[in-house]
This record gives structure tokens, sequence and C-alpha cells, in this order.
């Protein structure tokens, strides 16, 4: 190996630190002139750098007396078996791409290196996506790689129009994001407002999507997203197809649209895969979920507390012999029922897939039978909390759900103090916050405040696509007719 008398090559090993997966092999292509090919291994094809770079400079051009040094460049660039093929002299260039699975081609005899993509991520099979299942429609999921995820969109959108804007984000970690758009649907000012924000970021690593999401999300003191979070290519091309705007980061298997409003959180990818009159059937049930899950525990701390009156006399009568001899209060009773389901539900998160299941329905079963026989909360207490955490699992989006969990303790503070009244005024202020809500320029309860009649085809009920024959009026997009 010459690597001392190429001082080039020389400064790439002391740049990185000279790793155990540096590979410099040192091939002599003429009497006087060598060349030397540099890359990492654990980040290239092995096949392509032994079939296509090293058998090439051994047998094609060995023992050429080259007259000048431009003219191996062309031979080279010109008659080696790899199709992205760069020239470049700058040192910092050629860390960046040996650290992207780049084998350089540093010669002897010029100044020059020629850089070979060949590189090589490794990553799983398309699959059936894991928080997003659904029973008809597509069954493939987004993945950790960002080509694949590009493909699956490809696969879906065949048109001239569709944009892919590519950066490189992080400075440690230089990770891949794309940005997507119908050129002819989407709106040119959101576009340039998710580029600016985009290009805002300046952060030292991205690893996950949600790096990206906290940067360019609207700057809001809230539970609820102003960015859909998804890991299915048939949502993100609907979106697409509708004006919108979408976000994937390399290494993870999720993409970012937007804008969105808070009734697009209510719809499933089902409702579009089968009959509107049964797609509308279900919306409705997600969105009495949605009311079940924050409203009934602070309806029953509100009423067994403060409003005993609402209720008939036989039902009084049952829950004051169940509550005789509970030593807490509703409110702390049912705090302590909800904060102990939230920790079985954690814990069934982070066990190990196998067990964690078992131990959440289990353990829920089990804390619940005991603390009935024990008089630490009532039985209707266990009814109230089992009811809100079903209703809270039929939220299509994860992140939705979290919101629902968030706002279920909200109104049960406000019902444990203040009773039907402390709940009424946290409902005011949650309409009036979601109103000043905005998800890059589009009001958050649109169409409903403002009112867009044309767009109320798809928001409480999903009419036929024949009569959707237009596009959606709130993101103002420059095509009006499907």
């Amino acid at each position: 190996m010459k690597t001392d008398t190429n001082p080039f090559v020389s400064q790439l090993i002391d740049m990185l630190g000279n790793p155990p997966d540096l590979v410099v092999s040192t091939i002599q292509v003429s009497t006087k002139d060598y060349v030397c090919c540099v890359f990492i291994e654990t980040t290239v094809d092995k096949n392509k750098i032994e079939l296509g770079v090293l058998q090439f400079l051994s047998e094609e051009i060995r023992n050429i007396e080259w007259e000048s040094s431009n003219e191996f460049i062309k031979v080279l660039q010109h008659r080696i078996p790899i199709s992205a093929i760069s020239v470049t002299s700058e040192l910092q260039n050629c860390v960046q791409s040996l650290l992207k699975g780049v084998c350089l081609l540093v010669s002897s005899n010029t100044s020059q290196v020629i850089l070979l993509d060949v590189s090589k991520t490794h990553h799983r099979n398309v699959s059936e996506p894991l928080m997003e299942s659904t029973v008809l429609g597509p069954q493939e999921g987004f993945t950790e790689s960002i080509e694949v995820n590009l493909s699956l969109l490809r696969k879906r959108i065949k048109s001239i129009h569709f944009r892919i804007e590519q950066v490189f984000i992080g400075e440690q970690t230089e990770t891949k994001v794309c940005l997507l758009y119908m050129a002819n649907l989407a709106n040119r000012d959101v576009v340039d407002e998710f580029r600016k924000r985009i290009n805002s970021i300046n952060v030292d690593s991205v690893l996950d999507t949600s790096y990206v999401e906290e940067w360019i999300q609207d700057k809001t003191i809230t539970p609820f997203s102003t960015l859909l979070r998804t890991e299915r290519p048939d949502i993100v091309a609907s979106h697409l197809l509708e004006g919108r705007v979408s976000i994937i980061v390399d290494g993870t298997p999720d993409g970012l649209i937007g804008p969105v409003t808070l009734f697009q959180f209510f719809s499933a990818p089902e409702d579009y895969y089968q009959r509107a009159d049964i797609a509308t059937l279900l919306r409705w049930l997600r969105i009495f979920s949605f009311m079940l899950s924050i409203f009934v525990p602070a309806l029953y701390i509100a009423i067994v507390s403060y409003h005993q009156e609402l209720l008939p006399h036989s039902l009084l009568i049952s829950l004051s012999a169940q509550r005789e001899g509970v030593p807490f209060p509703a409110f702390l009773e049912a705090m302590l029922m909800m904060i102990t389901f939230e920790v079985l539900r954690e814990a069934g998160l982070r066990m190990p897939r196998i067990a964690g299941q078992a131990i959440s329905i289990v353990g829920a079963l089990v804390l619940g039978d005991a603390a009935v026989s024990a008089g630490l909360v009532s039985a209707a207490m266990v009814i109230v909390v089992a009811i809100t955490a079903i209703s809270n699992f039929v939220a299509p989006s994860f992140n939705f759900g979290i919101a629902q969990r968030l706002l279920q303790f909200f109104y049960m503070i406000l019902a444990g103090f203040m009773g039907l009244f402390g709940v009424l005024c946290g409902v005011l202020f949650t309409v009036v916050h979601l109103a000043a809500m905005k998800s890059f320029g589009v009001p958050y309860l649109s169409p409903i405040a403002p009112i867009i009649l044309k767009d109320w085809k798809d928001i409480l009920v999903r009419v036929p696509r024949p009569w959707m024959k237009t596009y959606p009026e709130m993101n103002q997009v420059q095509k009006k007719r499907r």
C-alpha cells in the first residue's frame, strides 16, 4: 500500500481517525502510475467494488501509458461500469462522500478524485403497517429506507407534476429529508412555508421524523398536532393528490402531512376503501368514542360529587351503596384508577410483545377486581375507566389518542374542583383554543370555522365519490376539478 506517497489519502485517513472498516487498496495501472481505491466497507456494496471497480482497474486499464492526467480521468469516467460517477478535488467533499457509501479513486498523477456511488443500506422488507392496520385496502407500510418509501409513492403517483425536493439536515448525521408535493395542485405559499421551515432547522442530529416535526410545526402550546403522522404510503399519496405537502425522513418509517385540520384525525384509511354510508357510520362512531373518552370520567366526578340530583333515584341509591365503603372522594378515586390504567398501558407497550398484552389485560382485570373487593374503589368507577380506555383505542392516529388522554385529565381536574360548570368552562376554552389554531395558514377547525360548505363532503360524512368533483377549498389548490 502506497498511501505514504499519496498525501491526499493520508489526509483522508487522519480526518476519519483510521477506522477499522476503512479500506485503501492500491492498484498499479502503469509503470509509474497507480490508483488508490478508498471506501468504507460497512457502507458499500462489496460486489460492486470487486466486480465493477477493482476488477476493472486490474484488467482493463493495467499497463497503459497515459499521455495526460485528464485523459486518465476521462477514460475512467466513461469506461468504468458504475452509473453514478462524479469528479471533485475538495477534501471535505471526499470525506462526506465516504461516509455516505461512495468509493474514491485517487490517482497518483492527478489532483482530481473520482467518486463512485456504490452505497448499500440495510433495511427491512416492506411489510404491513404496525400502527395503522386495516382490513381493506393496501397492506404496505413505509420502511426505514427513504429510497424504498419514495418507490412506494412513485408506484401510486405516476404524474409528471410529482415533485421531490431533497435536503440534508444535521451537522453530525447529514440525514436526508425529502419534501413532496404536486406542482399543479399544492398551494405555492404553503410549499414555500414548508421549504422555509425545513431550511431553518439547525441541529446536530436528525434520527426520526419527530425531530423535524418539532421544528416545523406551528408554535402553539397544545396537545393537538398540526401535522398528520402516518406510516402508510397510500395515505400520503391521497393527501398529496388533494394539494397537501408531505415530508419523509431517511431512517424512519413515518411521513408528515400538512396542512391538516382537526376533522382529518377522525378519518381512517378504510373510509375510502368501502361504501360511503358505512364510512360515514364508522366516522360518527369515532367522534362519539372521542366524546366518551374525554367526558365520561369528568361527568362521573361532577355528577357524583356535586350534582346528584341529575341521577334517577334508583341509580343514585345504587351508586351510594357502592361508594359506602370507599375511603376516597370521587375525584381521587377516578384519578387513582386512571393513573393506574395509564401505568398498565405504558408497561404493556414497553414489555416484550409476547408478554406485553398479557400484562396489560390481566393486570387491569386483577387490579380492578382486587380494588373493588378491598373497597378502595367502586364498581361503577371500574366501568367508567373501562369505557374510557376502550373509547380511547378507537382513535385512528396514535398522536391524537395521546391528545385525548391529556384532555381526560384536564376535564377531570376541572370537574373535581367546579363540577359541571368546570367541564363547561373547559369545553369553551378548548373550542376557543382550537378556533385560534392554524396549520401552515389553514384554520384548524376548517371547514366548520370558517364555514366552507364545499368541503363538507368529507368531514362529518363521506359522500359517494361521484359527488366529490372538486378539490378541498381549504387547501387553496390551483386545480379546482378532479
